[in-house]
Protein backbone atom coordinates (compact mmCIF):
# COMPACT_ATOMS: atom_id res chain seq x y z
CA UNK A 1 0.00 0.00 0.00
CA UNK A 2 1.39 3.11 -0.98
CA UNK A 3 1.69 5.76 1.55
CA UNK A 4 1.28 10.05 0.87
CA UNK A 5 4.90 10.53 0.84
CA UNK A 6 5.11 7.76 -2.27
CA UNK A 7 2.15 8.98 -3.71
CA UNK A 8 3.10 12.63 -3.93
CA UNK A 9 6.60 11.19 -5.14
CA UNK A 10 4.65 9.28 -8.21
CA UNK A 11 2.68 12.80 -9.12
CA UNK A 12 5.74 14.72 -9.39
CA UNK A 13 7.17 11.95 -11.78
CA UNK A 14 4.13 12.50 -13.50
CA UNK A 15 2.18 10.26 -15.77
CA UNK A 16 3.86 7.66 -17.62
CA UNK A 17 4.55 4.00 -18.73
CA UNK A 18 3.77 3.01 -15.14
CA UNK A 19 1.67 5.79 -13.89
CA UNK A 20 -1.97 7.20 -15.11
CA UNK A 21 -4.03 10.30 -13.74
CA UNK A 22 -7.62 10.76 -13.04
CA UNK A 23 -8.91 13.84 -11.71
CA UNK A 24 -12.51 12.50 -11.00
CA UNK A 25 -14.27 9.27 -11.65
CA UNK A 26 -15.57 9.24 -15.24
CA UNK A 27 -18.69 8.39 -15.66
CA UNK A 28 -17.81 5.29 -17.89
CA UNK A 29 -16.08 3.02 -15.46
CA UNK A 30 -14.82 1.50 -18.66
CA UNK A 31 -11.84 3.74 -19.41
CA UNK A 32 -10.38 2.98 -15.68
CA UNK A 33 -10.96 -0.65 -16.57
CA UNK A 34 -8.61 -0.33 -19.94
CA UNK A 35 -5.78 0.83 -17.88
CA UNK A 36 -6.01 -1.34 -15.83
CA UNK A 37 -5.98 -3.93 -18.22
CA UNK A 38 -3.23 -2.58 -20.23
CA UNK A 39 -0.79 -2.07 -16.93
CA UNK A 40 -1.82 -5.61 -16.35
CA UNK A 41 -0.65 -6.87 -19.66
CA UNK A 42 2.27 -4.85 -19.37
CA UNK A 43 4.47 -4.25 -16.05
CA UNK A 44 1.82 -2.79 -13.90
CA UNK A 45 0.98 0.15 -12.72
CA UNK A 46 -0.89 2.74 -10.72
CA UNK A 47 -3.96 4.51 -11.20
CA UNK A 48 -4.52 8.02 -8.94
CA UNK A 49 -7.60 8.96 -8.89
CA UNK A 50 -7.93 12.75 -8.00
CA UNK A 51 -5.16 13.92 -9.88
CA UNK A 52 -5.44 15.97 -12.97
CA UNK A 53 -3.02 16.18 -15.40
CA UNK A 54 -0.66 19.14 -14.44
CA UNK A 55 0.08 17.28 -11.49
CA UNK A 56 -2.11 18.91 -9.08
CA UNK A 57 -3.93 16.81 -6.40
CA UNK A 58 -7.70 17.77 -6.27
CA UNK A 59 -9.04 15.01 -4.17
CA UNK A 60 -12.01 13.17 -5.00
CA UNK A 61 -15.38 11.54 -3.39
CA UNK A 62 -16.03 8.16 -3.68
CA UNK A 63 -19.10 7.06 -1.59
CA UNK A 64 -19.36 2.86 -1.37
CA UNK A 65 -21.16 2.41 -4.51
CA UNK A 66 -18.96 3.73 -6.38
CA UNK A 67 -16.21 1.75 -4.67
CA UNK A 68 -18.38 -1.08 -5.62
CA UNK A 69 -18.69 -0.14 -9.17
CA UNK A 70 -14.81 0.40 -9.21
CA UNK A 71 -14.33 -3.08 -8.49
CA UNK A 72 -17.37 -4.74 -10.18
CA UNK A 73 -15.78 -3.30 -13.23
CA UNK A 74 -12.13 -4.45 -13.09
CA UNK A 75 -13.86 -7.88 -11.83
CA UNK A 76 -14.82 -7.74 -16.01
CA UNK A 77 -11.09 -8.26 -16.61
CA UNK A 78 -10.40 -11.93 -17.82
CA UNK A 79 -8.81 -13.65 -16.49
CA UNK A 80 -9.58 -12.64 -12.80
CA UNK A 81 -6.84 -10.03 -11.36
CA UNK A 82 -6.18 -8.99 -8.04
CA UNK A 83 -5.61 -5.30 -7.66
CA UNK A 84 -5.27 -3.51 -4.79
CA UNK A 85 -8.14 -0.41 -4.62
CA UNK A 86 -7.83 1.84 -1.73
CA UNK A 87 -7.88 5.12 -0.52
CA UNK A 88 -5.03 7.69 1.36
CA UNK A 89 -5.49 11.08 2.91
CA UNK A 90 -2.91 13.13 1.27
CA UNK A 91 -2.94 16.57 3.11
CA UNK A 92 -6.21 16.31 3.58
CA UNK A 93 -7.37 15.82 0.07
CA UNK A 94 -8.20 11.38 -0.98
CA UNK A 95 -6.85 10.09 -3.10
CA UNK A 96 -8.20 6.81 -4.79
CA UNK A 97 -5.79 4.23 -6.08
CA UNK A 98 -5.25 1.42 -8.04
CA UNK A 99 -2.39 -0.62 -7.86
CA UNK A 100 -1.80 -2.93 -10.64
CA UNK A 101 0.42 -5.96 -10.34
CA UNK A 102 2.23 -7.09 -13.95
CA UNK A 103 -0.35 -10.07 -14.64
CA UNK A 104 1.12 -13.45 -14.37
CA UNK A 105 -1.43 -14.84 -17.42
CA UNK A 106 -0.99 -12.74 -19.52
CA UNK A 107 -3.06 -11.57 -21.72
CA UNK A 108 -5.98 -9.70 -20.26
CA UNK A 109 -8.94 -9.74 -22.26
CA UNK A 110 -11.79 -6.50 -21.36
CA UNK A 111 -15.09 -7.30 -23.08
CA UNK A 112 -13.23 -9.28 -25.82
CA UNK A 113 -10.46 -6.94 -26.38
CA UNK A 114 -6.66 -6.72 -25.24
CA UNK A 115 -5.30 -3.73 -23.75
CA UNK A 116 -1.48 -2.70 -23.38
CA UNK A 117 0.86 -0.08 -22.32
CA UNK A 118 2.67 2.17 -24.60
CA UNK A 119 4.71 4.79 -23.68
CA UNK A 120 2.26 7.38 -21.57
CA UNK A 121 -1.19 5.85 -23.51
CA UNK A 122 -3.47 2.59 -23.35
CA UNK A 123 -3.80 1.17 -26.66
CA UNK A 124 -6.47 -1.10 -27.99
CA UNK A 125 -5.05 -3.97 -30.17
CA UNK A 126 -6.71 -3.91 -32.65
CA UNK A 127 -4.74 -5.84 -36.15
CA UNK A 128 -4.00 -9.37 -36.74
CA UNK A 129 -0.23 -8.01 -36.48
CA UNK A 130 -1.00 -6.45 -32.98
CA UNK A 131 -1.66 -9.43 -31.55
CA UNK A 132 0.33 -11.58 -33.06
CA UNK A 133 3.31 -9.22 -31.93
CA UNK A 134 1.92 -9.40 -28.68
CA UNK A 135 1.16 -12.67 -27.70
CA UNK A 136 5.13 -13.41 -29.30
CA UNK A 137 6.14 -10.43 -26.10
CA UNK A 138 3.92 -12.80 -23.84
CA UNK A 139 5.99 -15.80 -24.18
CA UNK A 140 9.51 -13.65 -23.60
CA UNK A 141 9.55 -10.23 -20.91
CA UNK A 142 10.36 -7.59 -23.01
CA UNK A 143 14.35 -7.05 -22.79
CA UNK A 144 14.34 -3.94 -20.79
CA UNK A 145 12.33 -5.48 -18.46
CA UNK A 146 14.18 -8.64 -17.60
CA UNK A 147 16.35 -8.94 -14.55
CA UNK A 148 20.22 -8.06 -14.36
CA UNK A 149 21.16 -10.03 -11.82
CA UNK A 150 25.13 -9.02 -11.97
CA UNK A 151 24.58 -5.68 -11.19
CA UNK A 152 25.26 -4.32 -7.69
CA UNK A 153 23.25 -1.22 -7.36
CA UNK A 154 25.11 -0.32 -4.69
CA UNK A 155 28.95 -0.19 -6.48
CA UNK A 156 27.67 -0.44 -9.78
CA UNK A 157 25.21 2.81 -9.99
CA UNK A 158 26.62 6.17 -10.08
CA UNK A 159 25.03 8.76 -8.17
CA UNK A 160 25.95 11.41 -11.06
CA UNK A 161 24.14 9.40 -13.36
CA UNK A 162 21.05 9.58 -11.26
CA UNK A 163 21.61 13.39 -10.50
CA UNK A 164 21.61 13.95 -14.01
CA UNK A 165 18.67 11.78 -14.77
CA UNK A 166 16.59 13.80 -12.09
CA UNK A 167 18.24 16.97 -13.75
CA UNK A 168 16.72 16.26 -17.21
CA UNK A 169 13.18 14.50 -16.03
CA UNK A 170 12.74 17.44 -13.34
CA UNK A 171 12.17 15.73 -10.55
CA UNK A 172 12.20 17.25 -7.34
CA UNK A 173 14.80 17.18 -5.11
CA UNK A 174 12.85 15.76 -2.13
CA UNK A 175 12.35 12.68 -3.60
CA UNK A 176 14.94 9.91 -2.61
CA UNK A 177 16.66 8.22 -4.96
CA UNK A 178 15.66 4.98 -4.03
CA UNK A 179 11.89 6.62 -3.98
CA UNK A 180 12.59 7.25 -7.59
CA UNK A 181 13.58 3.71 -8.92
CA UNK A 182 10.38 2.32 -6.94
CA UNK A 183 8.33 5.01 -8.71
CA UNK A 184 9.40 3.77 -12.13
CA UNK A 185 9.55 0.53 -11.26
CA UNK A 186 13.03 -0.05 -12.37
CA UNK A 187 13.43 -3.31 -9.68
CA UNK A 188 11.85 -6.07 -10.56
CA UNK A 189 9.93 -8.18 -7.56
CA UNK A 190 12.80 -10.03 -6.87
CA UNK A 191 14.64 -7.60 -6.09
CA UNK A 192 16.97 -6.99 -9.10
CA UNK A 193 17.57 -3.86 -11.33
CA UNK A 194 16.18 -4.10 -15.06
CA UNK A 195 18.09 -4.32 -17.63
CA UNK A 196 16.86 -0.72 -18.87
CA UNK A 197 17.39 0.92 -15.95
CA UNK A 198 21.24 -0.90 -16.02
CA UNK A 199 21.66 0.96 -19.53
CA UNK A 200 20.47 4.01 -18.24
CA UNK A 201 22.11 4.26 -14.83
CA UNK A 202 25.19 2.25 -14.43
CA UNK A 203 28.58 3.48 -14.71
CA UNK A 204 29.44 0.63 -17.57
CA UNK A 205 26.82 -0.50 -19.06
CA UNK A 206 28.22 -2.57 -21.99
CA UNK A 207 30.23 -4.72 -19.21
CA UNK A 208 26.45 -6.35 -18.84
CA UNK A 209 26.06 -5.26 -22.81
CA UNK A 210 28.85 -5.68 -24.81
CA UNK A 211 26.69 -4.68 -27.77
CA UNK A 212 24.84 -1.79 -26.36
CA UNK A 213 27.13 1.04 -27.73
CA UNK A 214 27.24 3.30 -30.61
CA UNK A 215 29.93 2.66 -33.09
CA UNK A 216 30.92 5.99 -35.48
CA UNK A 217 32.64 5.52 -37.98
CA UNK A 218 33.90 8.41 -40.52
CA UNK A 219 34.83 7.79 -44.30
CA UNK A 220 37.01 9.29 -46.62
CA UNK A 221 34.68 8.83 -49.97
CA UNK A 222 31.37 7.30 -50.79
CA UNK A 223 32.22 3.76 -49.95
CA UNK A 224 33.43 2.39 -46.72
CA UNK A 225 36.83 1.51 -48.14
CA UNK A 226 38.88 4.11 -46.50
CA UNK A 227 38.29 4.92 -42.64
CA UNK A 228 39.50 7.86 -41.16
CA UNK A 229 37.70 8.05 -38.07
CA UNK A 230 36.52 4.92 -35.64
CA UNK A 231 35.05 5.52 -32.16
CA UNK A 232 33.07 3.13 -30.03
CA UNK A 233 30.61 5.33 -27.73
CA UNK A 234 30.34 3.77 -24.21
CA UNK A 235 28.37 4.86 -21.05
CA UNK A 236 24.76 5.15 -19.79
CA UNK A 237 22.47 5.88 -22.92
CA UNK A 238 22.22 9.12 -22.16
CA UNK A 239 25.95 9.42 -21.98
CA UNK A 240 26.28 7.72 -25.75
CA UNK A 241 23.38 9.65 -27.24
CA UNK A 242 25.62 12.89 -25.81
CA UNK A 243 29.11 11.52 -27.13
CA UNK A 244 27.36 10.47 -30.75
CA UNK A 245 26.25 14.42 -31.17
CA UNK A 246 29.76 15.45 -30.35
CA UNK A 247 30.90 13.99 -32.72
CA UNK A 248 28.96 14.43 -35.69
CA UNK A 249 29.21 18.13 -34.97
CA UNK A 250 32.85 17.92 -35.19
CA UNK A 251 32.64 15.98 -38.58
CA UNK A 252 29.95 17.99 -40.00
CA UNK A 253 29.70 21.68 -41.28
CA UNK A 254 28.75 23.92 -38.73
CA UNK A 255 27.88 27.46 -39.09
CA UNK A 256 27.23 30.45 -36.55
CA UNK A 257 24.08 33.22 -36.47
CA UNK A 258 25.10 35.79 -34.34
CA UNK A 259 21.75 37.16 -33.22
CA UNK A 260 22.80 39.46 -30.48
CA UNK A 261 25.51 42.66 -30.03
CA UNK A 262 28.95 41.61 -28.73
CA UNK A 263 27.97 37.84 -30.07
CA UNK A 264 27.17 36.38 -26.81
CA UNK A 265 24.32 34.93 -28.27
CA UNK A 266 25.27 32.42 -31.23
CA UNK A 267 22.69 29.99 -33.01
CA UNK A 268 24.86 26.47 -34.15
CA UNK A 269 23.32 26.14 -37.99
CA UNK A 270 24.36 22.31 -38.72
CA UNK A 271 24.20 21.34 -42.29
CA UNK A 272 21.72 18.78 -41.72
CA UNK A 273 19.52 19.90 -39.19
CA UNK A 274 20.94 18.82 -35.59
CA UNK A 275 17.63 17.93 -34.19
CA UNK A 276 17.04 15.90 -37.12
CA UNK A 277 20.33 13.53 -35.86
CA UNK A 278 19.05 13.77 -32.30
CA UNK A 279 15.92 12.19 -33.47
CA UNK A 280 17.40 9.58 -35.09
CA UNK A 281 19.85 8.31 -32.73
CA UNK A 282 17.03 8.61 -29.71
CA UNK A 283 15.09 6.29 -31.72
CA UNK A 284 17.77 4.01 -32.37
CA UNK A 285 18.46 3.54 -28.52
CA UNK A 286 14.57 3.33 -27.55
CA UNK A 287 13.66 0.95 -30.49
CA UNK A 288 17.00 -1.26 -31.52
CA UNK A 289 16.74 -5.06 -30.74
CA UNK A 290 18.91 -6.01 -27.15
CA UNK A 291 18.11 -9.50 -27.54
CA UNK A 292 20.58 -9.07 -30.64
CA UNK A 293 23.69 -9.98 -29.29
CA UNK A 294 25.89 -9.50 -32.50
CA UNK A 295 24.98 -5.77 -33.65
CA UNK A 296 25.29 -2.63 -32.36
CA UNK A 297 24.37 0.85 -33.44
CA UNK A 298 26.12 2.37 -35.89
CA UNK A 299 26.66 5.67 -37.28
CA UNK A 300 28.73 6.45 -40.52
CA UNK A 301 29.55 9.74 -41.95
CA UNK A 302 30.29 9.55 -45.60
CA UNK A 303 31.03 12.51 -47.91
CA UNK A 304 28.11 12.90 -49.37
CA UNK A 305 25.70 11.37 -46.48
CA UNK A 306 25.19 10.19 -42.65
CA UNK A 307 23.57 6.44 -42.03
CA UNK A 308 22.12 5.80 -38.56
CA UNK A 309 21.74 1.82 -38.56
CA UNK A 310 20.29 -0.11 -35.55
CA UNK A 311 19.68 -3.96 -35.36
CA UNK A 312 15.68 -4.81 -35.35
CA UNK A 313 13.79 -3.58 -38.52
CA UNK A 314 9.89 -2.91 -37.54
CA UNK A 315 8.45 -4.21 -34.73
CA UNK A 316 5.44 -6.97 -36.13
CA UNK A 317 3.03 -4.73 -34.78
CA UNK A 318 3.43 -2.17 -37.10
CA UNK A 319 3.18 -2.46 -41.04
CA UNK A 320 5.09 -0.47 -43.69
CA UNK A 321 1.82 1.65 -44.55
CA UNK A 322 1.94 2.56 -41.01
CA UNK A 323 5.58 3.33 -40.67
CA UNK A 324 5.80 6.94 -39.46
CA UNK A 325 2.14 6.80 -38.14
CA UNK A 326 2.30 4.83 -35.23
CA UNK A 327 4.96 3.43 -32.70
CA UNK A 328 5.40 0.32 -30.85
CA UNK A 329 8.48 -0.10 -28.66
CA UNK A 330 10.42 -3.38 -28.29
CA UNK A 331 11.46 -1.12 -25.09
CA UNK A 332 8.38 0.48 -23.32
CA UNK A 333 10.87 0.98 -19.77
CA UNK A 334 13.78 2.94 -21.92
CA UNK A 335 11.30 4.74 -24.10
CA UNK A 336 9.44 5.97 -21.16
CA UNK A 337 12.53 6.73 -19.15
CA UNK A 338 13.92 8.98 -22.37
CA UNK A 339 10.18 10.31 -22.29
CA UNK A 340 10.77 11.88 -18.63
CA UNK A 341 13.87 12.94 -20.09
CA UNK A 342 11.65 15.07 -22.71
CA UNK A 343 13.95 13.24 -25.42
CA UNK A 344 10.97 11.90 -27.04
CA UNK A 345 7.99 13.82 -27.29
CA UNK A 346 4.36 12.65 -29.34
CA UNK A 347 4.79 8.87 -30.01
CA UNK A 348 4.97 8.06 -34.04
CA UNK A 349 6.62 11.25 -34.57
CA UNK A 350 9.66 10.98 -34.96
CA UNK A 351 9.95 9.85 -38.44
CA UNK A 352 7.11 13.04 -39.96
CA UNK A 353 9.54 15.00 -37.87
CA UNK A 354 12.64 14.49 -39.24
CA UNK A 355 11.12 14.75 -42.98
CA UNK A 356 9.82 17.79 -42.15
CA UNK A 357 13.04 19.17 -41.15
CA UNK A 358 14.53 18.02 -44.32
CA UNK A 359 11.93 19.55 -46.54
CA UNK A 360 12.24 22.93 -44.35
CA UNK A 361 15.95 22.98 -45.38
CA UNK A 362 15.52 22.38 -48.78
CA UNK A 363 17.22 19.06 -48.05
CA UNK A 364 16.67 15.51 -49.73
CA UNK A 365 14.20 13.57 -47.48
CA UNK A 366 15.41 11.54 -45.32
CA UNK A 367 15.58 7.60 -46.96
CA UNK A 368 14.68 4.37 -44.49
CA UNK A 369 15.23 0.89 -44.97
CA UNK A 370 13.45 -1.13 -42.66
CA UNK A 371 13.91 -4.92 -43.55
CA UNK A 372 16.40 -6.83 -41.30
CA UNK A 373 18.50 -3.87 -39.75
CA UNK A 374 17.06 0.03 -39.59
CA UNK A 375 19.02 2.32 -41.54
CA UNK A 376 17.88 5.79 -41.93
CA UNK A 377 20.54 7.93 -44.24
CA UNK A 378 20.10 11.66 -44.89
CA UNK A 379 22.16 13.36 -47.86
CA UNK A 380 24.22 15.93 -47.30
CA UNK A 381 23.73 19.43 -49.09
CA UNK A 382 25.97 19.99 -51.92
CA UNK A 383 26.81 22.36 -54.68
CA UNK A 384 25.17 21.03 -57.68
CA UNK A 385 26.58 22.57 -60.62
CA UNK A 386 29.45 22.15 -59.39
CA UNK A 387 29.10 18.12 -58.94
CA UNK A 388 27.84 17.98 -62.35
CA UNK A 389 30.45 19.76 -63.98
CA UNK A 390 33.36 18.26 -61.89
CA UNK A 391 31.57 14.26 -62.15
CA UNK A 392 28.72 13.93 -64.86
CA UNK A 393 30.24 16.19 -67.52
CA UNK A 394 29.35 13.64 -70.16
CA UNK A 395 25.83 14.19 -70.15
CA UNK A 396 23.80 16.01 -72.91
CA UNK A 397 22.38 19.44 -71.45
CA UNK A 398 18.90 17.85 -71.54
CA UNK A 399 20.06 15.13 -68.97
CA UNK A 400 21.73 17.93 -66.90
CA UNK A 401 18.13 19.69 -67.04
CA UNK A 402 16.12 16.77 -66.05
CA UNK A 403 18.79 15.95 -62.97
CA UNK A 404 18.68 19.35 -61.82
CA UNK A 405 15.10 19.62 -61.84
CA UNK A 406 15.00 16.35 -59.91
CA UNK A 407 17.59 17.65 -57.74
CA UNK A 408 15.03 20.07 -56.85
CA UNK A 409 12.05 18.41 -56.92
CA UNK A 410 12.11 14.64 -55.64
CA UNK A 411 8.07 13.95 -56.41
CA UNK A 412 8.17 16.08 -59.85
CA UNK A 413 6.22 14.31 -62.55
CA UNK A 414 7.20 13.19 -66.26
CA UNK A 415 4.72 15.90 -67.92
CA UNK A 416 6.97 18.69 -66.27
CA UNK A 417 10.38 17.35 -67.20
CA UNK A 418 8.87 17.47 -70.92
CA UNK A 419 8.17 20.99 -70.40
CA UNK A 420 11.58 21.95 -69.14
CA UNK A 421 13.06 20.00 -71.79
CA UNK A 422 10.54 19.79 -74.45
CA UNK A 423 11.25 16.26 -75.36
CA UNK A 424 8.32 14.07 -76.17
CA UNK A 425 6.84 11.38 -73.58
CA UNK A 426 8.89 8.43 -75.21
CA UNK A 427 12.00 11.01 -75.31
CA UNK A 428 11.80 11.54 -71.26
CA UNK A 429 11.45 7.82 -71.15
CA UNK A 430 15.00 7.09 -72.67
CA UNK A 431 17.11 9.83 -70.98
CA UNK A 432 15.57 8.42 -67.88
CA UNK A 433 16.55 4.66 -68.50
CA UNK A 434 20.44 6.10 -69.51
CA UNK A 435 20.65 8.13 -66.21
CA UNK A 436 19.29 4.57 -64.21
CA UNK A 437 22.15 2.64 -65.86
CA UNK A 438 24.29 5.39 -65.42
CA UNK A 439 23.61 4.41 -61.95
CA UNK A 440 22.62 8.24 -61.46
CA UNK A 441 18.62 7.72 -60.49
CA UNK A 442 16.08 5.67 -58.96
CA UNK A 443 12.51 5.00 -58.69
CA UNK A 444 10.94 4.37 -55.45
CA UNK A 445 7.04 3.43 -55.58
CA UNK A 446 5.21 3.63 -58.82
CA UNK A 447 1.89 6.01 -59.22
CA UNK A 448 2.86 8.70 -56.16
CA UNK A 449 6.48 7.62 -55.70
CA UNK A 450 9.36 9.84 -56.08
CA UNK A 451 12.90 9.70 -57.79
CA UNK A 452 16.16 9.18 -55.60
CA UNK A 453 19.22 10.51 -56.74
CA UNK A 454 22.43 9.13 -56.31
CA UNK A 455 25.26 11.83 -56.15
CA UNK A 456 28.22 9.05 -57.12
CA UNK A 457 30.24 8.87 -59.82
CA UNK A 458 28.40 7.68 -63.26
CA UNK A 459 28.72 3.89 -63.74
CA UNK A 460 31.05 3.25 -66.58
CA UNK A 461 28.41 1.84 -69.07
CA UNK A 462 29.43 -2.10 -70.56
Amino acid sequence: MLNPTEIKSIVSSGEGFNAEFKVNLPTNLKSITEEVCAFANASGGVVLIGVDDKNIIKGVTLDNSKRSAIQNSIGEISPPLQCEFYIVDVEGKNVAVIEVPSGQNKPYVLSGAIYVRQGPNSQKLTTVEEMRNFFQQAEKIYFDEASCKEIDIKKDIPKENIDTFRFEAGLVNNTSDEQVFSNLKLISNEGYLKNGAVLFFAKEPERFFEKAVIRCVAFDGLDKRYIIDDKIMTGTLFQQYQQSMIWLKSKLNVRYDIESEGGKARKELWEIPEIVFKEAIINSLAHRDYYDKGGRITIELFNNRVEVTNPGGLVSSITKNEFGKKSSSRNPLIFGLFERMRLVEQIGSGISRMRDLMKEEGLTPPEFNTDGMFTVAFRRPFDFQMWVNKWVNNLSEKQIIILKAIHENLAIKKSTLQELTDFSASAIDKNLEILKKEGLLEREGTKGGVWILHYIYPKVSE
